[in-house]
């Protein structure tokens, strides 16, 4: 059997080991949010004609396409562009892991990914209180109203933002969950200082 200072040691450089690769699966699923969320307020596809509805056409946030199109900006705009903002400034805060502690970091991108997730499920919740609005009962038809969509049918973009507030409340969890390890492995390692560099006392 190993000793148990080695076999600590093992174990510590194992936990290390995982927590990295763990870091790297987070980092890399942070920049396909951002993909997402750069996705979603860029295409229009958010809500469109169906097999009933008295125009064909489309629905999002800066503008809309009934007939031969008109274009305007939605409120529900400001909170996926909100959104946006904070996951790519959380993907410019990775440089401060060369110069700060990375449970600090993990910390701050995990707040950072919560903002952005709360933004997503404002625009996601504002973006049907529209839906009673001229434009949208021309394409969809007089029965439509806030969030009864009548004729019309919800397209992929809609459906991408709901998916991406699911995501951001799991990155935001593990930014944090890593983030505690990290300040928990710095404890456990100053506490192996302090224990290897204590005097030791003569025996008389």
């Amino acid at each position: 059997m190993l000793p148990a200072a080695e076999a600590a040691k093992i174990y510590q450089t194992n936990y290390i080991r995982n927590s990295r690769a763990i870091g790297v699966l987070w980092a890399i699923f942070t920049i396909l949010f951002a993909i997402v969320n750069v996705v979603v307020f860029s295409q229009p596809y958010w809500i469109g004609d169906g097999m009933e509805t008295p125009q064909t056409g489309y629905f999002g946030l800066f503008h809309y396409c009934i007939g031969n199109g008109v274009s305007r900006a939605h409120a529900a705009s400001f909170f996926i562009g909100m959104s946006m903002v904070l996951v790519i400034t959380c993907i410019g805060c990775f440089a401060l892991f060369f110069f700060c502690s990375t449970g600090t970091v993990y910390k701050i991108c995990g707040w950072m990914q919560l903002a952005s997730g709360t933004c997503l499920v404002l625009g996601c919740m504002i973006f049907p209180d529209g839906w009673d609005s001229d434009e949208v009962k021309r394409m969809c038809g007089e029965q439509t109203d806030k969030y009864t969509l009548g004729a019309c049918s919800v397209r992929w973009a809609y459906i991408l933002a709901i998916m991406g507030v699911l995501d951001a409340l799991i990155l935001s969890f593990l930014a944090f969950v890593l983030g505690n390890r990290q300040d928990g492995l710095m404890s456990e390692e100053l506490l192996g200082d302090c224990k290897g560099n204590a005097p030791r006392t003569r025996r008389p």
